[in-house]
């Protein structure tokens, strides 16, 4: 019997662990795993932002534009102005959202890849680009059809 209560005595001053102090033992003890650091084949920095540039121009202003159509033939139809079928409101409307999405096409496939911008249109950078971009994907389907 003296036995039995000396345990029950031990198990009552065993120290409360928090919710705190239990994450904070798990951080510790998870070792931090240091990537080894390679070459990366993403889009560098200059690129993208000379990407977003064109993006903003050739597929944002239309696209824009295609939103400002609602507007637009809401305040002309309203006051009497004129009078205008919903069906030519839609279908302007989706030419500009059409043209904003060619735009964002030819904005990320003008850009030049250099250090130094190319030119102001950049549809000398178009070919090369589609072919980066094949490339990307090529090995990609290679290893799937070498499974099969």
């Amino acid at each position: 019997m003296k036995k039995n209560q000396g345990r029950k005595k031990n198990l009552k001053k065993k120290k409360k662990i928090t919710e705190g102090d239990a994450f904070r033992n798990i951080e510790k003890k998870v070792p931090i795993i240091t990537p080894k650091t390679k070459q990366s084949s993403g889009i560098p920095k200059y690129v993208a932002d000379r990407m977003a540039r064109r993006i903003f121009f050739t597929a944002g202003i239309p696209t824009i534009m295609g939103m400002s159509v609602f507007v637009v033939s809401y305040i002309i139809v309203t006051r009497n102005i004129a009078e205008i079928p919903p069906s030519s409101t839609i279908a302007i409307s989706a030419l500009f959202f059409l043209l904003g999405l060619g735009g964002l096409s030819f904005g990320i496939l003008s850009a030049s890849w250099d250090r130094e911008p190319g030119s102001f249109f950049g549809i000398e950078n178009i070919q090369l680009n589609i072919e980066r971009a094949k490339a990307a994907f090529r090995p990609a389907s290679q290893n799937f059809n070498q499974k099969k």
